[in-house]
Parts: C-alpha cells; structure tokens; sequence
C-alpha cells in the first residue's frame, strides 16, 4: 500500500488528496494537509450542487479527526467559496465533513455512537470536546440519519403523550409507532399546534393510513386528531383513565384526613409526658395520625399490597365506609380492563351506574368524564393498545434528559433520544 493510500485510511477520509503529513512537536499535533479530488471541488457546501468559484475564501482552517493512539490529527486544507443558485455565496463542500462542522465525518460518527452507548464523562473524557459541542455533532449526525431514512413509512397505529424535560414547566410532545415499538417524532410544545405539526409533517396521505391513535385523553389532542385523521380509530390509555380513579380517591382521602385534623384542633391539649390512664380520648387525634399513612395501601393494587398496608386498608374498610367506597370504585374501573370485550362493555355500564349514584361528589364527576370518552376507553380494550409503549419510551427520554443535561438546545435532546430510540443507532465508523 502507498503511503498516500494508508494515510487516507488511517485518518478515515475518502475522495481526497494527501499532500503531505507533518507532526506539530509544540501542540503535539499530527496535521495532515488535504485537498478534495478534482471531481469533489467548486461544490455547495448545503446542497452539493456544482457552482462558479466566488473567491479564495477566508484560508485556510483544520477539521479536528479521529486520534491517533494518544495524539490528536487535524485536517488542514483551504476553504474556497462559491456562488449557488439556491443558497447564495458559501464555503464549497469538502468530503471530509459536514457542512459548516469544524469535525470529520468520522469523528462525528464516532461521538455520535458514544453519546448512545456511554456516559456523559465518558464522551469529554474520550473525545476531548466539550458536552455543548457533543450535542451540535448529535444533532448533525441526526440530520444526515434522517435524511436517509422514512421515519413514517407504514405508519399505521400511534400513541401520543407530553413529558416535561425542563423545569419552568417545558414539555416535548412525543409520537411513537406501536407496530415497529420506536419513537418516530418529537418536538418543544404541549399545545395543539405542536401535535397540528406532526400531522401536517406526515401529510394528508399518510395521516389517511392512520389507523388508531392513542392518547391521555387531553381534549386538545383529541381535536387535533378529529380534524387530521377522521377514520382513525382514537383510544383513551388504561393507564391514564385508572389514574383519573386514583386522584378522585386521593381527594376523598385527603378530605377524610383534613376533617379529623379539622376535629384534633377542637380537642383539649395534652400535657408533656404520659398520658393519664383516665384521660379523655382523643379520637380526631388517632385518626387523623392512622390516616397518614394510608396513600399507598389505598394507591397500590391488591395483590402487591404489604401485611402492614393491608392491616391499614381492612382498618378502613370497618371505620370509614365512604372512603372504602371511594376504594372499591378505583378498583372496580381497574378491573375493567382486564375483562374481554363483550364482559368489559356490560362491566363499564354497571360502573358508570354505580359511580353516579355512589353520593361522593369527586366519582359522580369522574363518571361524567368516563361517560364522554366510554367509546374509546371500549376501543382501548376492543383492540388492546394502551400508551404502556409511550410511557416506556418516556422514562428512557427522562434517563436521556439527564445524560443530556447541558445542551444548548432542545433539539439536541430530540436528536439524541431519535437516535437512541429511533431504530437508526449510529454505527461505529469502519464497522459493517
């Protein structure tokens, strides 16, 4: 192999011209001096286009590469501009890197796969860049990513939920794609004209094969996909129906306890020390201190309950019969959903039945709210979707807001959980 030739593939470029190697003994950097091959040159550097030359440009500049062991490689070269039809006077493309990248193709590929395997310390550490630059080079990578691939290709059944990813309440709306199990969009916003964004991206063709969409429940989600996706079948998450049930009953707890915490201040103090054996009961006292405790033995499921908060629920159930109520209701609208189709329809109606007559006031509302959304809490159940899918995808996005605390942009973020959850994981460059 000549020289020239091995120094083209040690440094990871192609379509290029060597013109000679030297070793910066001061900055202990190996610079390595290119130019693109005659077919490469007078090119656009957005859009690739073959153009005039406009002037020599601002000199010459270095592209950072991979390293070499332990010693950093630059590429240097001269950065001539050109006039485009399109995109006016820019620097001409060189096939090294990106447009408007200060790294190599392959040194961006490189951090990109990092960013998706390692830890944030890790990327610095190895790469020797700063974690804002690690989500500009994300963010390039993503864009080349998806300009190869059709993300909504055989779109068909979706789900759709918000997660905050910043405090001072900042949200991205997420997509994902029920069939292939991978996140397909995201983007800044919780409003109708965030979710509007994604069906006018996707198309009046492709929002016709729209199938099922599945959502929270959130009104302004649920207008969007009427007006988007007539035929589409819309589905309400079990998951999110059930927690409407366990907020009524948080409700009716916290108004049990804040009425024997009502009924402990009417009662006389106590002194310090032990009570007296012939002193007054105390009764608001005890059970507002019982009550206390009760949020998760009246949250969590029968079946995953504690000795201790079982005790606490049967404590319930033989002193309070309104909250046991209240309890009884949360399960019985759980329960439905575990029922085939046909058994889940009759169930609902005696539910609905039973919460509009039960005299607590939060479950005759929440009956109401089931009322106006029976047809797709029963489409939920009729086609088995649920937003468990999106509610996965959105714990991994809170792992992936962590590791990508620091950057510049909520685009970043984005390109990072696309290329994690995506389905188009970098590749390691010179790996099949």
């Amino acid at each position: 192999m000549r020289d020239v030739s091995l120094w083209r593939a040690v440094v990871g470029v192609e379509k290029t011209v060597i013109e000679r190697v030297e070793f910066d003994e001061d900055a202990e950097v190996l610079v390595v001096h290119v130019r693109p091959m005659k077919r490469q040159r007078s090119r656009c550097g957005v859009c690739g286009r073959r153009c005039p030359g406009y002037d020599p440009g601002p000199g010459r500049r270095r592209w950072r590469t991979l390293d070499l062991g332990t010693i950093q490689a630059m590429l240097e070269a001269d950065t001539p501009r050109v006039r485009c039809r399109t995109h006016g006077v820019v620097v001409a493309q060189v096939p090294w890197a990106r447009h408007d990248a200060g790294h190599t193709y392959a040194f961006d590929d490189q951090v990109a796969w990092l960013a998706t395997q390692a830890s944030k310390s890790t990327v610095t550490e190895l790469t020797r860049i700063a974690w804002r630059t690690v989500g500009s080079i994300i963010a390039r990578v993503w864009a080349d990513v998806d300009a190869q691939h059709d993300r909504f290709a055989g779109l068909k059944r979706i789900g759709i939920d918000e997660i905050s990813y910043k405090k001072g309440h900042k949200y991205l709306m997420v997509v994902v794609d029920h069939d292939q199990r991978r996140l397909v969009w995201a983007a800044p916003g919780r409003s109708g004209a965030t979710v509007a964004a994604f069906f006018d991206l996707l198309g009046p063709e492709r929002c016709a094969q729209i199938t099922h969409v599945s959502a929270d429940g959130a009104d302004f989600i649920d207008a969007i996909v009427a007006e988007k996706c007539p035929k589409a079948v819309r589905v309400a998450d079990p998951f999110h129906v059930v927690s409407w049930a366990t907020d009524a009953l948080d409700e009716i707890r916290r108004e049990t306890w804040n009425d024997a915490r009502a009924l402990a201040r009417t009662e006389p103090k106590r002194g310090r020390g032990r009570p007296r054996a012939d002193a007054s009961p105390r009764p608001g006292s005890e059970r507002a201190k019982a009550l206390k405790g009760a949020r998760y033995s009246l949250w969590k499921n029968p079946e995953n309950l504690t000795e201790n908060q079982q005790i606490k629920l049967t404590w319930i159930a033989a002193t309070d019969p309104r909250l046991y109520r209240a309890y009884l209701l949360k399960e019985g609208l759980r329960v439905v959903f575990q029922l085939p189709y046909d058994a889940a329809v009759e169930a609902l109606d005696r539910w609905i039945s039973w919460a509009r007559r039960c005299r607590i006031p939060a479950f005759v509302k929440l009956q109401k709210r089931i009322v106006k959304h029976r047809a797709r809490i029963l489409a939920a159940i009729q086609h088995k979707l649920s937003n468990g899918l999106i509610e996965s995808t959105n714990t991994k996005i809170r792992l992936i807001t962590r590791v990508a605390y620091g950057f510049k942009s909520a685009e970043a973020l984005i390109a990072l959980a696309l290329l994690n959850l995506g389905g188009h994981r970098p590749a390691l460059p010179g790996r099949n």
